[in-house]
């Protein structure tokens, strides 16, 4: 089973720009999208035909919107406050957690796409994104318990060490690389979970998966690695292959960040 996440960046801009040709090459079984900014009636069409698509929008229009595409039907889905309850059914928590369960020949797989606040240090952006990781690391808890097989997935908009950023001397004090946001996924490996990214590709700067926009921040790969998937031991076990799907110029990129793709042998 190939698993991708990505952050798309606004699924009609992608759309427009080539989305549709990395799905048909990278021919993933089930995609997470963050950053969706469209309603389901416009994303479904938008990945072609052959998917079925499960969406949590964001209720601020024009942000955030988090879905799963899978190749095979999805059950018990749950989004937003149902899943993580409290705070999180604020609008500004809204479009930023959906789980689903797809079929495998290993049994069910629980899929989670997650798109975490990017914040910004000093000011109440900060405490929406402590608010959203406090409640994830709770429901992360739950699901370990749950199931065998989970992967949690999506832009966690967090740099975990000084090999996940080009630039990590100079972002000590930034948001994505505060030691409060670093603190969080060192408490998810200890509870448990692989990023299994990092697992398979071993300590060493990157790969990168997003890139600014501005100056020559990709054509120097200046990146940060804040896209991830944390699987469940047994369901890491399974990871035999990853990469990440890096556009070949600046003037083919479709989104800002590049797909996170695994292959799980189930």
């Amino acid at each position: 089973m190939r698993i991708a996440s990505v952050n798309v960046n606004g699924v009609r801009a992608a759309a427009k720009k080539g989305m549709g040709g990395w799905l048909a090459t990278a021919t993933p079984d089930v995609v997470c999208l963050q950053e969706v900014r469209a309603p389901l009636d416009i994303t479904a069409p938008l990945l072609g035909e052959g998917w079925h698509v499960v969406e949590q929008p964001c209720e601020i229009k024009g942000r955030a919107g988090v879905a799963i595409a899978s190749r095979t039907p999805l059950t018990d889905v749950v989004a937003g406050v149902d899943a993580l309850g409290g705070v999180t059914g604020e609008p500004v928590h809204t479009g930023r957690w959906i789980e689903g369960t797809v079929e495998s020949p290993s049994g069910p797989v629980r899929v989670v796409s997650v798109y975490h606040h990017s914040g910004t240090a000093g000011t109440p952006s900060m405490d929406d994104k402590y608010a959203l990781l406090d409640a994830a690391t709770a429901r992360m808890a739950a699901l370990r318990a749950a199931y065998e097989h989970v992967v949690v997935m999506g832009d966690i908009n967090i740099a975990h060490t000084e090999n996940d950023i080009k630039n990590w001397k100079g972002n000590l004090k930034s948001a994505g690389f505060l030691p409060e946001e670093r603190a969080y996924l060192d408490r998810w490996i200890e509870a448990g979970w692989v990023d299994v990214h990092r697992t398979l590709e071993g300590p060493k700067p990157g790969p990168y998966t997003w890139w600014s926009m501005r100056g020559q921040a990709f054509d120097n790969d200046a990146g940060w690695r804040i896209d991830y998937q944390h699987a469940s031991p047994a369901l890491a076990a399974k990871a035999t292959a990853v990469r990440v799907d890096r556009q070949a110029s600046w003037d083919s990129r479709w989104t800002d960040h590049a797909p996170l793709v695994v292959d799980y042998a189930l």
